[in-house]
C-alpha cells in the first residue's frame, strides 16, 4: 500500500520472456498486486511469469488467447484492478523500460487526490536527448504536438509514454471496452479523459533504452491508423465536450479553420499548376490562397487558445 491505498500494477506482455522475470522481482514492496496480461505470447513468457503466481504471491497471470494489441492488454489489466477494488492502477511494460525507481512520483499525485491520471515524461529528464534514440525523441515528440491537439491536454509533453497511474474514479467512468487496443492507446485514453474534465499531471521519469527489449512497431503501417486515431478523436471530443456537455464558440474556429485551409489545398495546386505551365500565377487564384490560408491559420490558433484556456484547470 501507498498512503492507505491499494496499488495494483498492470503489466502487459507480448513475448517478453527475456525481461519479465527481472520487471516482476524489481517491484517494490509498496505494490498489492502485479496483474501481468499475456497477450497471446509465442515464446515462454507464460512459464516464466507461473513461477511467481500460487497462494500467497502478489503475482497474478491472466492470458489472452488471441492477441489484442497492448492497449487491449493494459485493458483486461484495468478490468481486473477496478473489480478488485484498486484505489491505484498503474501500467509498467514488460520489457523492462520502465524505472521502479519512479513508482512513487507517478502515483503519488493519484494517491493524494491531486489528480486523476499520471503520465511519465521521459523527453525533459536531464540529458534526454542522448539517452533516448534520436529518431524515436523527435517522432515522439511530434506525436505529443498532435496529441496536444487532439486531446486538450496541451501540457502533457510525452504522449506515447505508457508509464502511467489512474485512480479508480477513471476506471469506472471510461469505458475500457472502447479504448484503443493497439500503440495509440495512451493517445486516445488522453482525449476520453479531456472528454470527463479529468486532471492529468506530467511527472518527470528516466528514459530507459539498451536494456533487451524488442519494439515491434512497424511505423508504416502505425503513423497512418494513429493520424487518423487522433483525427476522429479530436471531432469526437469537440462534439461531446462542446456541444452536447455544454456550448463553447471555439467550434466555430475550429470548424471554419478546417474548411478554409482544406479549400487552400485544391488553390494552391492550382496556382502552381498554371505557373509552371504558363509561367505567370493568376491574381485571383493568389488572392482566394491568401485569404483562405491566412483566414484559416488564424482561426485555428485562436481556436487552439481557447481550448488551451478552457482546459488550464485539468493540469
Amino acid at each position: 500500500m501507498y498512503k492507505d491505498k491499494t496499488i495494483h500494477v498492470v503489466v502487459p506482455a507480448h513475448n517478453e520472456s527475456s525481461q519479465i522475470a527481472a520487471v516482476i522481482k524489481s517491484m517494490p514492496s509498496l505494490v498489492d498486486r502485479i496483474i501481468v496480461v499475456d497477450d497471446a505470447s509465442k515464446d515462454n513468457t507464460v512459464e516464466i511469469v507461473e513461477g511467481f503466481t500460487g497462494e500467497g504471491e502478489r503475482t497474478i497471470l491472466i492470458r489472452h488467447e488471441v492477441n489484442q494489441g497492448v492497449g487491449g492488454a493494459i485493458a483486461t489489466g484495468y478490468k481486473y484492478a477496478r473489480d478488485a477494488g484498486a484505489d491505484v492502477a498503474v501500467v509498467m511494460a514488460g520489457d523492462g523500460q520502465m524505472d521502479p525507481a519512479d513508482l512513487e512520483n507517478i502515483i503519488d499525485p493519484v494517491a493524494t487526490g491531486e489528480a486523476d491520471y499520471t503520465k511519465g515524461n521521459r523527453l525533459f529528464y536531464g540529458d534526454a536527448w542522448n539517452m533516448i534514440p534520436h529518431h524515436r525523441y523527435l517522432g515522439n515528440s511530434f506525436l505529443s504536438l498532435l496529441t496536444k491537439v487532439a486531446s486538450g491536454y496541451w501540457h502533457i509533453a510525452d504522449s506515447q509514454s505508457g508509464y502511467t497511474a489512474v485512480s479508480s474514479l477513471v476506471l469506472k467512468r471510461i469505458d475500457l471496452d472502447k479504448i484503443y487496443k493497439r500503440y495509440g492507446m495512451p493517445n486516445d485514453i488522453l482525449i476520453k479523459l479531456n472528454e470527463f474534465d479529468f486532471v492529468v499531471r506530467d511527472v518527470h521519469i528516466r528514459p530507459v533504452y539498451n536494456v533487451g527489449e524488442k519494439s515491434g512497431i512497424r511505423l508504416p503501417s502505425v503513423i497512418p491508423k494513429l493520424l487518423w486515431l487522433l483525427f476522429k478523436g479530436f471531432w469526437h471530443r469537440m462534439f461531446f465536450k462542446y456541444v452536447l456537455k455544454d456550448f463553447h464558440p471555439l467550434v466555430f474556429f475550429y470548424t471554419l479553420a478546417f474548411a478554409l485551409l482544406c479549400c487552400s489545398l485544391p488553390l494552391m495546386g492550382r496556382l502552381l499548376y498554371v505557373w509552371a505551365v504558363t509561367g505567370d500565377i493568376p491574381d485571383m487564384n493568389a488572392l482566394l490562397l491568401s485569404f483562405t490560408l491566412i483566414s484559416g491559420l488564424q482561426l485555428l490558433l485562436f481556436g487552439m487558445w481557447f481550448d488551451m484556456d478552457h482546459n488550464k484547470k485539468l493540469k
